[in-house]
């Protein structure tokens, strides 16, 4: 059984340049800390202005997060057998190879090259997320990525959970 996917969704009083208005594919999370991948923001180049030997990649390149932006990522749907693959559920992998990208983008699939990711060292995420700073979404199939434009996906996920955004108090829950 596969499990499902994390999207951090950045509540409405979350404001700032990086994370205001941020849906986050969250990839690990643990007691040494989180990383996850931005997946609404799209960088100012296309995929052939950063990479000029992949002409015809007319798709935007996306930022995924402040954290060591020279790093890319490539999320695509079908794995292809290749070493440094990593599935995150069925219709949804993950790669930070070159090698990789480039037979994604041979096969013609899908894909979202993202650059950089979002990093919380141990315990920051709880913290701010009992801040109120994150909203949690699961989702087991990969639509809320692959079928619903990136300017959508925010009020998207917050309306996968029942949720308007104007009834999302600043704050966070307190015991």
């Amino acid at each position: 059984m596969s499990r499902a996917l994390t999207f951090l969704v950045a509540s409405p009083h979350l404001h700032g340049a990086v994370f205001g208005g941020a849906v986050i594919l969250l990839l690990e999370h643990d007691l040494g800390g989180a990383m996850g991948l931005i997946v609404n923001a799209p960088a100012p180049q296309t995929v052939t202005e950063l990479m000029p030997d992949a002409p015809g990649q007319d798709e935007p390149a996306w930022l995924g997060g402040p954290v060591d932006p020279s790093l890319g990522w490539c999320l695509y749907p079908e794995p292809l057998g290749l070493e440094g693959e990593m599935r995150l559920l069925p219709g949804l992998n993950v790669t930070s190879s070159l090698d990789v990208l480039r037979a994604v983008m041979a096969a013609g699939q899908r894909y979202m090259l993202v650059l950089g990711y979002a990093g919380w060292r141990a315990g920051q995420l709880a913290e701010e997320a009992r801040a109120g700073a994150w909203v949690w979404v699961e989702q087991d199939t990969p639509e809320l990525l692959w079928d619903v434009p990136a300017e959508n996906r925010w009020a998207e996920a917050l309306r996968r959970l029942g949720v308007s955004p104007d009834t999302i108090m600043p704050g966070g829950a307190q015991a």
